[in-house]
């Protein structure tokens, strides 16, 4: 679905803000949604990074003054229209769109500009010129989020928690996909070995993260088994190894959901063997 226009939308509606907020109010309204919409707080919302891209582009035109006019001028004339096309019954409201279409078609000559185009041609200059304080903005919410995620870390560590994983990949100097992974994809690698309570990309030294599961078996299963992408693999190791387990009789383990489809592909694998063996030696006997 294409992302609706900025001139189309109602920006102090979406922020929950009114049209006379100062520049101060629109910047408390906006981190309060960008931290609630950020891509690394909502990993299963697919629509999380288009919410937050639109915040930014509601900043960038609410705190720049011309913009701002500009959209309050389409905003107004927007509302006006509204009202007045409301109070129509609809025989009038067809002369008055006849009257519309007509000014219109006269005023083609001249070239005096609509609000409409004066907005759109402040947008289009926002898109070329970057705000400086929009980039503020962005990096204050993408370390108030960090922030969470280590406080997260930290809380599980107090409480216990001891399935900490470092994991590492390699990443070549100035490389912008770091090196293949993000957020979104090492969850998605991880999580299928159970629940993951918390997990880090590192900001300072790119190719390294941290991730804590819920469980000690889950960790250790992502550790035996995760590979990541064939083309960059992953390195998974302890912060803090555990205490080696004490030995327990099979029969009274009880294997994990991943667990019991490992085996029972063991299982199926073994079975196979052991009938292509069979199958050999009955063809030798014939």
């Amino acid at each position: 679905m294409e992302e609706p226009k900025i001139e189309d939308l109602d920006l102090y509606e979406i922020l929950e803000i009114e049209i006379t907020s100062t520049v101060a109010d629109i910047k408390k309204a906006y981190r309060k949604k960008a931290l609630q919409c950020h891509p690394d707080k909502n990993p299963d919302n697919p629509n999380a990074a288009k919410e937050f891209h639109q915040l930014s582009r509601i900043l960038e035109v609410l705190i720049d003054e011309t913009a701002r006019k500009a959209y309050d001028a389409v905003l107004k004339g927007r509302k006006e229209a509204a009202i007045r096309h409301k109070e129509l019954d609809s025989k009038r409201r067809k002369l008055k769109e006849d009257l519309e279409a007509r000014e219109r078609r006269a005023a083609a000559g001249y070239k005096t500009k609509s609000a409409d185009e004066k907005l759109k041609e402040e947008i289009e200059r926002l898109r070329k010129e970057g705000s400086r304080q929009v980039e503020e903005e962005l990096e204050r919410i993408r370390q108030e989020v960090l922030e969470e995620q280590k406080a997260k870390l930290d809380a599980n560590s107090c409480s216990g928690a001891n399935h900490r994983i470092k994991i590492k990949w390699n990443v070549v100097k100035d490389d912008k996909t770091n090196g293949g992974y993000n957020y979104e994809n090492l969850h998605r690698f991880l999580s299928k070995y159970g629940n993951v309570t918390a997990l880090v990309l590192s900001q300072k030294r790119m190719g390294t993260a941290l991730v804590e599961f819920e469980t000690r078996n889950a960790a250790e299963m992502a550790i035996e088994m995760e590979v990541g992408l064939p083309s960059n693999q992953l390195k998974l190791e302890w912060v803090n190894p555990p205490p080696i387990r004490k030995s327990v009789p099979s029969s009274l383990v009880k294997p994990s959901d991943y667990e019991s489809v490992v085996l029972t592909k063991m299982r199926q694998a073994e079975e196979r063997r052991r009938l292509i063996e069979q199958l050999k030696a009955e063809d030798a006997d014939d």
